[in-house]
């Protein structure tokens, strides 16, 4: 914005006249030329969600920060201001534009109509108010009965309720109430406790969903905004997973240890935010950072608010922060310990930035992760506050009342499912693909249960040491698969189980130092892919997917990538596995190819599903994928996956999946094959071909 300067108004001139000859074309003469409207679409670098402003005799930069800052409570640092596009709008007189400047309208003020339309309405058929999407500034409100015609759809506002201009054509509608009372969701009438308790759940999860777009929009790294690597949470004021948006399967399953975690060790007063990615306090892998925040309404204690981001770039021996040859915790990355961001209502960025560049591994992208970690906090503010209206609107004892009776359905659901399954013992063991067992041992008893792990490895002398944490997650989303009903992730989901864990390979020691820590980073993405494979197969639930993220990262001094890749889905009784999908303990998306190659040193010269690499059976495992980057400048590579050994199960007579694998192959067309869990140094030409594991099959081929 900076650069453009005076040619803006050039640039909006031209544009026009551009227009105006446009018009005079179609035969409307130029008195009849209504006033132009002008929008200028702006954001910040690096990031891809942009806001319209009409620059109207208005400092646009000012303008921007200051919407921005409104919709996502924070200021990405000193990054530039980029014009991303300039438009005109003219109308012959007649078509008058709605006033759409904001500048001296008061509060409140009514709206003007653009004509009436007829509806069906409060259970009739009516005339009403018809407004157009650019009525919705700042300050409008329109009362109810109203019907708001906005781009792709229609908003039907009903008598008792009005709508509030957000600006940008973002509308809140709210019921109608008198000055000072406190409005209520709440029909007079007492709901069944099933449609209540339906009601609520989906008011929880929609903060959660809320907090993950924002997070989404305001984010700068790629893999936040693109491959969706995130996860946003409510938890009850016991620290107890409530609901989650739709998210990381083995993110969401650890926040609820973790924030209990936390809070033993740094008691959070109201207005606190702490972060972390300590693996010793409920943390996952070193780039997987989380902040936490306490809800407070009129000093009463309502729950907390989660997120956890995986920064593409957290420091450790190799770019990308997902080294294949760590062999303690410092080598991973930057450990952050419990520490706080916001404390007393003062931030404390300096803290976080001194953590981010000490150690004898450091960011190399440091301005990207105090972006994100804006961002993250820009998620925290939106979860409290919606969190904090919910209560206002429905009352702080309802809120509490449905957390407790959506873990109590949770719970009562799973031991519907327990009941389901024969009483006795049931086993599950899984070889990694170094030879390492995972033990499984579910002992079923009425409907209650007690899972043990007792038999699996001790202490990994890679990085493939799991956490607690991330056993819980691995248990909880394999419990959610027995349930019937739709229901989020919640941890009345584990209350009929007894878990034991046994130190070692899942529950490794952590002392202060982290080079004297066991490594961890493939402990989250492919030991708890695995130890799904585990339960899955000690429940006979269905064939064995991919079983792993396939996690592939690279990077130099100056930046660091990281993606997932998907594969098959295993086939079960009566239906085929799906190909080319994220499966079990990741929910993540594949970077476009237009950003990759746009942003990255590489061309992604095919990414298409792998043939016939799903295993055979009546029903039959879904195809894995093939993905072949070719490397634009030297780069440090690496892989980290498992299923290069030990192929994807079959169930009930179904056929393994074929196993993955990848290769190197230089411009001369030497080759050389990689390990799963393997690293190398790449060239200008040198080209990386991928194929992941296919799904197993299920029952035994038709004849």
């Amino acid at each position: 914005l900076d650069e453009v300067g005076g040619r803006l108004e050039e640039w909006l001139k031209a544009l026009e006249a551009e227009a105006e000859r446009a018009l005079v074309d179609e035969g409307v003469d130029r008195v009849d030329i209504d006033r132009p409207r002008r929008i200028v679409e702006l954001r910040y670098v690096g990031q891809d969600a942009t806001l319209e402003i009409e620059p109207s005799g208005i400092d646009l930069g000012a303008e921007f920060d200051r919407r921005y800052y409104r919709l996502f409570s924070y200021r990405p640092g000193e990054r530039a201001i980029e014009v991303v596009s300039l438009r005109v709008v003219l109308r012959g007189r007649g078509q008058e534009l709605p006033d759409t400047g904001t500048a001296g309208r008061p509060k409140g003020t009514a709206a003007k109509p653009a004509g009436c339309q007829r509806c069906y309405l409060d259970g009739e058929w009516r005339e009403v108010r018809r407004y157009e999407t650019a009525d919705l500034d700042e300050g409008v409100t329109i009362q109810g009965p109203a019907l708001i015609q906005q781009e792709h759809s229609a908003l039907v506002v009903p008598s008792s309720w009005r709508a509030y201009g957000l600006g940008s054509g973002g509308v809140r509608v709210r019921l109608a109430v008198a000055e000072g009372e406190a409005p209520s969701l709440s029909s007079p009438q007492r709901r069944p406790r099933t449609v209540e308790l339906e009601l609520m759940s989906h008011r929880f999860e929609s903060i959660a969903r809320e907090m993950g777009e924002m997070l989404q929009r305001a984010a700068i790294s790629t893999n936040i905004k693109e491959r969706e690597d995130f996860s946003c949470t409510l938890l009850d004021p016991h620290g107890r997973l409530v609901v989650n948006a739709p998210h990381i399967p083995v993110h969401l399953g650890a926040l609820g240890l973790c924030v209990r975690e936390l809070v033993a060790h740094r008691p959070l007063a109201p207005g606190d935010v702490v972060v972390t990615n300590h693996p010793a306090y409920g943390g996952s892998h070193l780039p997987d950072v989380t902040l936490v925040a306490p809800v407070h309404a009129a000093d009463r204690h309502l729950g907390y608010v989660a997120c956890r981001a995986h920064h593409a770039e957290i420091g450790g021996i190799r770019p990308g922060s997902v080294p294949p040859d760590a062999r303690s915790l410092a080598e991973e990355g930057v450990v952050i310990p419990p520490t706080l961001l916001i404390g007393g209502g003062e931030p404390r960025w300096d803290r976080v930035e001194e953590l981010l560049t000490s150690g004898p591994y450091p960011t190399r992208m440091l301005a990207d992760n105090l972006a994100d970690l804006r961002a993250m906090l820009a998620a925290i503010t939106r979860g409290r506050e919606a969190l904090v209206e919910l209560a206002g609107m429905v009352g702080f004892s309802h809120v509490i009342e449905h957390m407790d009776a959506l873990r109590e359905l949770a719970a009562e659901q799973i031991r519907l499912a327990l009941r389901r399954l024969p009483d006795g013992v049931h086993r599950g063991r899984q070889l990694l693909d170094d030879g390492a067992p995972l033990v499984a041992t579910f002992e079923v008893s009425g409907d209650s249960a007690v899972l043990d792990f007792t038999g699996s490895s001790g202490v990994h002398a890679g990085n493939l040491n799991a956490t607690p944490a991330i056993v819980h997650s691995v248990i909880m989303y394999v419990m959610r698969l027995l349930v019937d009903i739709d229901l989020p992730l919640n941890e009345g989901l584990l209350e009929p189980i007894e878990i034991r864990i046994p130190a070692g390979l899942l529950d490794p020691p952590f002392v202060d130092d982290p080079g004297q820590c066991p490594a961890v980073v493939g402990g989250n993405v492919e030991t708890s892919q695995r130890l799904v494979d585990t339960l899955i197969e000690a429940l006979r639930l269905v064939g064995c997917s991919q079983g792993t993220m396939n996690n592939l990262s690279f990077g130099n001094r100056e930046f660091g990538y990281y993606e997932t890749v998907a594969g098959g889905s295993g086939a079960g009784n009566g239906f085929d596995g799906t190909g080319g999908v994220h499966t079990h303990m990741t929910n993540s998306g594949a970077t476009d190819p237009e950003v990759l190659e746009h942003r990255y040193p590489v061309r992604l010269h095919r990414f298409a599903f792998r043939k016939d690499s799903g295993g055979t059976g009546r029903w039959c495992g879904g195809d894995g994928l093939l993905r072949e980057i070719e490397f634009l400048a030297p780069l440090e590579l690496s892989i980290l996956s498992q299923h290069r050994v030990s192929a994807p199960f079959g169930m009930a007579g179904g056929g393994d999946g074929d196993v993955g694998r990848q290769v190197i192959i230089r411009p001369d067309g030497s080759r050389r094959e990689l390990a799963g869990i393997d690293g190398c140094e790449v060239q200008p030409g040198d080209r990386l071909v991928v194929e992941t594991p296919g799904g197993g099959g299920c029952g035994e081929p038709d004849p």
